[in-house]
């Protein structure tokens, strides 16, 4: 079973993915199933589930951008409320959600220390971060003794399926929590290239901030590189 576990829609301000989209490509490309991860907001994911067929999978979830960096939640029922940290953690695990630490090492600040016990999984490979991020990603992983995921952190929708989650066991597919946190599985793909990172980033720039966001961020990108 293949799924891509980090994907966004429309109903984040930076994606342009439609919901009837992401079901389109992802059996396309022969994924079981996703996660809708939007940011602050489950309407995405509730959308993609009312519209997938009984043999595709969708979790409902949400990117939360905290204080200390973004947290994602799955298997939610309800909006999360908070942006502190140890709070939100919270409001996922009342709703019986489980809790999942993204790109942990890309403009975040976590104390690796403190998440024992808070977290569930770590996103091991994210398709929009760069192999060295991704590698501490798993050594995170490693060092804390969690389980790792893969994601895509598809924006658009050339992304989605680029990397994903291969779970081994033959575990019932109505189970997907357990299949999540107790499964032996594989991390598979590969990174976007540097350009079409930066492609990605821009369109969703774009569509955020419109043309001026999208040069000032252009602007800063290319002064941090010859800093």
């Amino acid at each position: 079973m293949n799924f891509d576990l980090h994907v966004h829609t429309i109903y984040s301000g930076d994606s342009i993915i439609k919901p009837e989209t992401i079901i389109k490509i992802a059996k396309t490309r022969e994924l079981s199933g996703v996660a809708v991860t939007d940011h602050d907001t489950i309407q995405g994911a509730i959308k993609v589930k009312s519209l997938a067929p009984d043999d595709f999978v969708v979790i409902i979830g949400s990117e939360v951008q905290t204080n200390k960096g973004e947290i994602i939640g799955l298997f939610l029922t309800d909006e999360i409320k908070s942006r502190e940290f140890n709070e939100v953690i919270e409001e996922i695990k009342d709703q019986g959600g489980v809790t999942v630490l993204p790109h942990p090492f890309r403009n975040s600040r976590y104390d690796p220390e403190k998440l024992i016990g808070k977290i569930d999984l770590i996103e091991g490979l994210n398709g929009r971060s760069s192999k060295k991020l991704n590698d501490q990603a798993q050594n995170l992983a490693k060092n804390i003794g969690l389980p790792m995921i893969a994601g895509s952190d598809a924006h658009t929708p050339f992304e989605i399926g680029r990397v994903r989650t291969i779970f081994l066991d033959e575990l019932n597919t109505f189970d997907m929590k357990n299949l999540l946190l107790k499964s032996r599985r594989e991390i598979r793909g590969s990174e976007l290239p540097s350009h079409l990172r930066l492609i990605s980033a821009g369109i969703g720039r774009f569509k955020r901030d419109g043309t001026t966001g999208l040069i000032k961020s252009c602007k800063n990108k290319i002064l941090t590189k010859f800093r």
